[in-house]
């Protein structure tokens, strides 16, 4: 029984010997593989490739600058239908909401008691005629008798009186007669401009006293006049700018003006700003403009909401950079410009910018989705535009794949694209 307690003893202890053994060896080797593994990563780290990018030399030069503003539409005309003269409404003669003409008959007033005051006053005029001329015969008689003195003055004085007050008669009959053609004319109660016509407010068989009554409203929906209100703040702005020669305005402040759906498309009539209002709206802190637009075809309505853009205007010595150039890191926005840093290495260091206005399109150039860099950015500076991505953290190698010595206007995209 001993010599199998201690064999077995002796086995015990030749394992833990042997497992011992292995744990060292495998300790040792992963000290050994770690050694590696950190001596590997500065020489992998240095042999890392410069990132390739594409940069930008910008320029000073003229952008457009515009305005996007809410606005509101309206007829440029507004229009109340009343009869001028008293009278049975006998027709209305347009369908409601129809598009008339200017001078279109909208209402007929019954016209029978007009023609007969017409042919009363057309015989007022004929015994008024009739009583001049024999007022007339009658001066030319006691004249001659007067100049033989056969006559006292005192009868032809009244002779001529009487002549006078004929002649006064004849204007009085002749101004009545018109007076009764034009209640006649007034009686077609007409369109005064073209434009969309609304809902009667009088049906056919009443009476109509005159000018008090609302027959209906009209809309000269063609020009259309398009209203929104522009801060007190941004006009300082623009004319401190204008002032330093930073901003050259359209002249007497004629804006062009587009009109923005609310399906974000453009409509295509072009028109231009013809009012500014002096005063600031004490509520809003803004001043009212107005544009009138033509409309021809009736696409705008008044009371429609949409975006007014202004156009006319440019920027002058503006810095700027294309949108992709442009990021945010929750603090700012900033982009990378390539720099050589004191190893003569060229890098990537960022430059925190403040952004101005955003230009959709540059007519002049062609360029779409710019951002003027109010500060920030110099001439010169070198932007980079692409390859942002691979750029994990400022100073970062990188190699120019293509760089231009022109505006932003002028750069071009790299014939080959690293993966």
């Amino acid at each position: 029984m001993t010599n199998n307690g201690d064999s077995l003893r002796n086995n015990q202890v030749k394992k833990l010997k042997l497992n011992s053994l292995f744990s060292l060896c495998a300790f040792l080797g992963m000290i050994w593989l770690t050694s590696c593994d950190t001596d590997s990563k500065p020489k992998q780290a240095q042999a890392m490739p410069p990132v390739n990018v594409v940069v930008v030399k910008v320029a000073a030069r003229r952008v457009p600058f515009s305005i996007e503003l809410p606005a509101t539409l309206s007829g440029s005309k507004e229009v109340e239908i009343r009869s001028r003269v008293a009278g049975i409404l006998i027709s209305r003669n347009f369908e409601e909401g129809d598009r008339v003409n200017a001078n279109q008959s909208l209402f007929t007033i019954d016209s029978e008691p007009f023609l007969l005051d017409i042919e009363r006053q057309k015989a007022e005029l004929l015994a008024t005629k009739a009583r001049l001329d024999r007022a007339i015969r009658e001066e030319k008689r006691l004249k001659s008798l007067r100049a033989d003195k056969t006559v006292s003055q005192k009868e032809y004085d009244d002779v001529l009186s009487t002549l006078q007050i004929s002649q006064a008669d004849l204007l009085s009959s002749q101004t009545r007669l018109s007076e009764a053609q034009t209640q006649l004319k007034y009686s077609q109660v007409e369109a005064p401009v073209s434009g969309i016509v609304g809902r009667e407010n009088v049906s056919e068989g009443t009476y109509v006293s005159g000018p008090q009554i609302l027959l209906t409203q009209m809309t000269q929906v063609d020009p259309i006049r398009v209203r929104f209100g522009l801060s007190e703040r941004e006009q300082l702005q623009m004319r401190q700018d204008a002032e330093k020669s930073l901003l050259t305005l359209p002249d007497k402040g004629h804006w062009l003006t587009r009109i923005k759906l609310q399906n974000g498309q453009f409509y295509q009539q072009v028109g231009q700003v013809n009012f500014r209002d002096v005063r600031i709206n004490t509520q809003t802190g803004t001043s009212e403009f107005q544009a009138i637009v033509p409309n021809p075809d009736v696409a705008l309505r008044p009371g429609q909401f949409v975006h007014v853009l202004l156009q006319g205007a440019y920027r002058e010595n503006a810095i700027v950079v294309p949108q992709q150039a442009v990021m945010d890191n929750g603090v700012g926005k900033f982009v990378y410009v390539m720099v050589t840093n004191e190893k003569n290495i060229t890098v990537a260091k960022t430059a925190p910018v403040e952004v101005g206005e955003w230009i959709a399109e540059d007519k002049t150039t062609g360029e779409t989705n710019l951002w003027v860099i109010n500060q920030g950015l110099k001439e010169g500076d070198e932007v980079i535009v692409e390859g942002m991505a691979k750029i994990f953290f400022p100073g970062t190698e990188v190699k120019a794949q293509v760089s231009s010595s022109e505006p932003v206007a002028e750069f071009t995209h790299p014939s080959t694209t690293q993966s």
